[in-house]
């Protein structure tokens, strides 16, 4: 089977300007790993070791400093992410990737079932079909119903971050990538977003996630990246991390 990302000697420094100078800072280094369809990869570690860095790269909210970043579209086409034009990577993550982190931004006043929906008019769905379908996800999600119809700017944390999954996950991708997508949830709450990642690995997603709850983790990944200083100190498979 081809693998459906491939990432080697990824590199991203960032340049601190100060008063009478500039540092550089390095967020990740020689970074390189594999990922299968419908593989679930976990990245640990400690804080500033890294881990984000590795995501937006992925993304392409930060451009790479060096390295390729290889993604088999669903065509067959195989693309670098960290070379390709911004039209393309626009591109992909209107129709393949998607991105959740543990904000939720959204426009203000429009109701949470039009922010999923629109997901998918933008994809050719008709409007009510959409609607229905954002309906079904939110209710999957546990958001009450009393809620659909308001902006979840209103909603508390653990729903905004319900929301915030949903509209990543109504448009099924292909590859999802997960910064602390459970940080400061509930028990219950993170129960949901467990089910509902689950879920989406059963329909074949492949997925990156990064996490600091190990038992989170420990329920969803089939390998872990554990960082340190930017650098990979292991790629194990879960069933060996104790």
């Amino acid at each position: 089977m081809n693998d459906l990302l491939t990432v080697h000697g990824l590199c991203k420094n960032f340049l601190l300007h100060r008063q009478h100078d500039a540092k550089l800072l390095t967020g990740c280094s020689d970074v390189s790993f594999s990922l299968k369809p419908g593989e679930f990869m976990g990245i640990a570690g400690p804080s500033g070791a890294g881990k984000s860095t590795i995501i937006k790269c992925i993304y392409r909210t930060y451009l790479p400093s060096e390295g390729e970043i290889f993604y088999r579209t669903k065509d067959g086409r195989e693309v670098d992410l960290a070379a390709a034009p911004e039209r393309d990577i626009i591109s992909l993550r209107r129709s393949e990737m998607s991105y959740v982190s543990q904000f939720l931004k959204v426009i203000p006043r429009v109701p949470a079932v039009d922010i999923l929906a629109e997901q998918l008019v933008a994809r050719g769905w008709r409007p009510d079909g959409a609607r229905e379908r954002a309906r079904e996800y939110l209710q999957m999600m546990n958001i009450d119903p009393s809620l659909w119809d308001t902006s979840p700017v209103t909603f508390s944390g653990g729903e905004q971050q319900r929301v915030n999954l949903a509209r990543a996950l109504i448009t099924q991708p292909r590859l999802l990538l997960l910064d602390e997508p459970t940080a400061s949830l509930d028990a219950e709450t993170k129960k949901i977003v467990v089910q509902a990642l689950l879920y989406l690995k059963k329909q074949g997603s492949t997925m990156i996630g990064v996490f600091h709850d190990s038992d989170v983790m420990r329920r969803l990944v089939d390998r872990v990246f554990t960082m340190t200083g930017g650098r990979c100190r292991s790629i194990t498979r879960m069933q060996e991390v104790v």
